[in-house]
């Protein structure tokens, strides 16, 4: 499958407010999820998926993680010489805010933009956790014939989230209307920020909420089209999560305990790529026990085990106990350790004996390289 017309965009650091804990030295897209994959893994999977072979990756700040993540693109088939992939840091003027959101961020990249030569552009941000079939979403924006075309998700509305839009739809999908959210947590169809249009008609967009001080935001710069341009909603039914916090990031990387969550999100014929790193198969202690936990290659595991996501190169000695827990690549969790409802960031320590108590809807965090 290729689109040769269509290009892809990322944006790598617009919601990094939602999960302070873990974005201080990254950005969105580099976070580490479900035991050996990073953010950015999947919406650059998806347009690979679809035959999109030229992908920009727009950060604004902590992005040497992001950079080395990504290399040269080579585990996403984007090492090309012609198209493939493009990091492309932020060129700041005094009248830029890197943390205004899309518009800025695509205003910085401009000559990128105008530069290159396919028609459609398909743009992402990394807060959401599917394996979105964007090359269905591509043939349902040009069967529509429509401007722009915006994946949603019906469900409950995600929280925190002061950007994000929800839609009241024609029963053939053309958006109507777009709502400010009021209530988090009411079922309605909401954006996954994953938008087609036209190159040219988004570089008009850009120029023309700039030239006219509009609002930055990407709802209101839509919304205030919605009468002259064709907008349609394109329903995802697969799975897909946004990250609206550290409750719920906690919670996406749980949903991976459930084979048929498992299933859908890593599909056999829509691989989610990432960095390969070669490493030694897991080694289970005689006195270790694991329940309903996945954990990644690379593990020494000698104590126990149970309802955790345990990234790759993880020890836990014996006589640790550790429960609901998300534990980042290469942590140590020393001997008697009691961890419940807690996340580690990457190099951390837990020292012996050490007890580390969150709950459900408070996840306790360390931070990355820390000593407990």
């Amino acid at each position: 499958m290729k689109n040769n017309n269509v290009m892809g965009v990322v944006f790598a650091n617009v919601h990094d407010d939602l999960i302070r804990e873990l974005t201080e030295v990254r950005s969105m897209a580099s976070v580490p999820f479900g035991g050996r994959y990073r953010m950015i893994d999947f919406p650059l999977s998806n347009l690979v998926n679809a035959g999109v072979s030229k992908v920009g990756v727009i950060p604004k700040y902590n992005y040497h993680s992001l950079m080395d993540h990504l290399g040269s693109g080579k585990p996403w088939d984007l090492d090309r010489k012609s198209g493939g992939l493009s990091i492309l840091p932020p060129y700041l003027t005094s009248d830029v805010d890197v943390d205004a959101g899309h518009i800025d961020s695509l205003n910085t990249v401009m000559s990128y933009l105008r530069g290159s030569k396919e028609k459609y552009i398909v743009m992402c941000d990394a807060d959401v956790v599917g394996n979105i079939d964007i090359s269905k979403m591509l043939d349902a924006h040009f069967e529509s014939k429509a401007d722009i075309t915006i994946a949603y998700k019906n469900g409950p509305l995600p929280k925190s989230k002061n950007d994000i839009m929800s839609f009241e739809m024609d029963k053939d999908g053309r958006i109507n209307k777009i709502r400010i959210p009021e209530n988090f947590g009411v079922t309605c169809d909401f954006s996954l920020d994953v938008v087609v249009m036209e190159r040219v008609l988004l570089m008009d967009l850009v120029k023309t909420a700039r030239e006219e001080n509009m609002s930055r935001r990407w709802r209101d710069v839509i919304s205030s089209r919605i009468d002259q341009l064709k907008i349609y909603g394109y329903a995802v039914k697969e799975f897909a999560w946004v990250i609206d916090g550290t409750e719920s990031y906690a919670n996406a990387n749980f949903a991976l305990l459930n084979p048929k969550v498992r299933a859908e999100l890593f599909a056999s014929d829509r691989p989610i790529y990432t960095k390969n790193r070669d490493d030694v198969p897991t080694r289970y202690g005689l006195n270790s026990k694991v329940t309903n936990s996945l954990i990644a290659d690379g593990c020494v595991i000698e104590g126990e085990v149970n309802n955790c996501i345990i990234f790759r190169g993880v020890r836990v000695e014996e006589g640790a106990s550790l429960s609901n827990c998300i534990i980042m690549q290469d942590s140590v969790i020393r001997r008697a350790a009691d961890l419940k409802f807690v996340i580690t960031d990457k190099n951390t320590e837990i020292t012996e004996g050490r007890a580390l108590c969150g709950a459900p809807t408070h996840y306790m965090s360390i931070r990355k390289s820390a000593k407990v």
